[in-house]
């Protein structure tokens, strides 16, 4: 088996949301990124036009700041390593035209080298003007961006050892799904089981779920969201594999999420985990009966034993045995104080270790919360730079100036997808 000098050998093991971080996979924001135009930023997701400059600066210091505890690979990188061999070449190709109705650029796309076509998959293929109809279309692309990979999060999901691909809420985002599952189908350096087998490309009616709702709270305990961009079915889909890979008891918390605003898309805007004992929330949809339900799925011996709704998700994991302080984004200030920090991705949280965090720093209130709890504040630029050192010993969040990253729609759990914690 070919060898690769661009990533170390790694075996896929996640088995909560905070164990210490040993690899992550990240995407720089690059071009398809700046090209979003106001016409266009409601299809490609955005609410809201980033600074392409200071997004990618920002991006930049995160990046950083988690090669400093861990290792950190690119998903354009990877993307490029696997295309070099030939049969992954074509046949990733073909699915993308497929999907996309574009096998008119089939043979353009087979004609580049993995450098090359590793670029325009993700920044996009610009339609030629050589005909009447493509002179008089009002699209730029034959193949459009992606604008949300920076958002690594969303279209894979690392449970336990297994990868679980994602069906992906709306079409602009599938093709992130599909490069993600041939990275980690292909990449010779990349060991895993794929949680379930169906192709990413299956298209069932209302089946949907991304990677920002589905959290690892323990190794028989998944978290999911359900709202915009995660289905009752997509999670029914879920809950039918675990009932085939596992006879032992395993459960699932599903919290309902608000339709509006699109701040809410997945889970993780609303609840991230902090430390063994303690997790962020937005508690207007988090509180203990609160008009959002949340509801368990007791799976055991192949088949689901019971689905009951529960008092709220902190109550349903204590009662798992996971007793979490809810720490509240925006703090103990009034709702709309909260709202303003939730819509600026105030509750997501990443976490490197158990009570190591990174998040945003414009989030001013939750960052004061975080600091009351015990928490030491850490700015990313300065410990890049020396002028501060993350303690060994003890909690810390280390801050990122997101003011453009945040734009996005996303936060510091949403621009990374882990691979492996000790």
């Amino acid at each position: 088996m070919r060898k690769t000098a661009l990533i170390d050998y790694q075996n896929i093991s996640v088995f909560s949301e905070i164990d210490k971080l040993e690899a992550v996979i990240v995407h720089s924001p690059g071009p398809e990124v700046a090209n979003v135009t106001p016409l266009i930023a409601q299809k490609a997701l955005y609410s809201d036009i980033l600074n392409y400059k200071i997004a990618s600066e920002q991006h930049d210091t995160f990046r950083k700041v988690l090669e400093k505890y861990t290792r950190v690979y690119q998903v354009k990188e990877l993307l490029m390593d696997i295309l070099k061999e030939d049969q992954t070449k074509y046949k990733l190709i073909f699915k993308v035209c497929e999907n996309e109705d574009v096998f008119h650029l089939k043979d353009y796309l087979l004609s580049l080298n993995a450098d090359e076509l590793a670029t325009q998959l993700i920044e996009g293929v610009e339609i030629k003007r050589d005909s009447l109809t493509n002179y008089l279309s009002k699209e730029r692309y034959a193949l459009a961006p992606l604008h949300n990979f920076f958002y690594t999060r969303d279209a894979s999901v690392s449970i336990g050892n297994t990868i679980l691909p994602c069906h992906m809420a709306n079409n602009i985002r599938e093709r992130e799904a599909l490069i993600m599952s041939a990275i980690f189908r292909f990449h010779p350096q990349i060991e895993t089981e794929f949680f379930c087998e169906n192709s990413v490309l299956e298209k069932k009616k209302g089946l949907f779920y991304e990677g920002g709702d589905i959290l690892v709270a323990r190794h028989d305990i998944l978290l999911i969201g359900l709202g915009p961009r995660t289905s009752s079915t997509g999670i029914d889909s879920i809950v039918e594999r675990i009932k085939q890979r596992t006879q032992k008891p395993f459960h699932v918390l599903v919290q309902e999420l608000p339709e509006k605003p699109e701040s809410f898309i997945h889970l993780d805007m609303a609840f991230t985990f902090l430390d063994r004992d303690q997790c962020m929330t937005f508690e207007p949809v988090i509180r203990e009966s609160s008009r959002y339900g949340t509801y368990h799925i007791h799976i055991e011996n192949g088949s689901v034993k019971r689905i009951h709704e529960v008092g709220g998700l902190i109550s349903g994991l204590r009662a798992l045995g996971m007793d979490l302080e809810p720490l509240k984004c925006g703090g103990d200030n009034d709702e709309s104080i909260q709202e303003r920090e939730q819509w600026h991705s105030g509750t997501n949280f990443f976490a490197i270790g158990p009570g190591k965090l990174l998040g945003y720093g414009r989030n001013q209130y939750t960052i004061e919360a975080m600091n009351n709890h015990g928490y030491e504040i850490i700015a990313g630029r300065d410990l890049l730079s020396g002028k501060q050192k993350a303690p060994e010993n003890g909690k810390f969040v280390i801050t990122i100036e997101g003011s453009e990253l945040a734009r996005g729609g996303g936060g510091a759990r949403c621009m990374t997808m882990p691979i492996k914690r000790s």
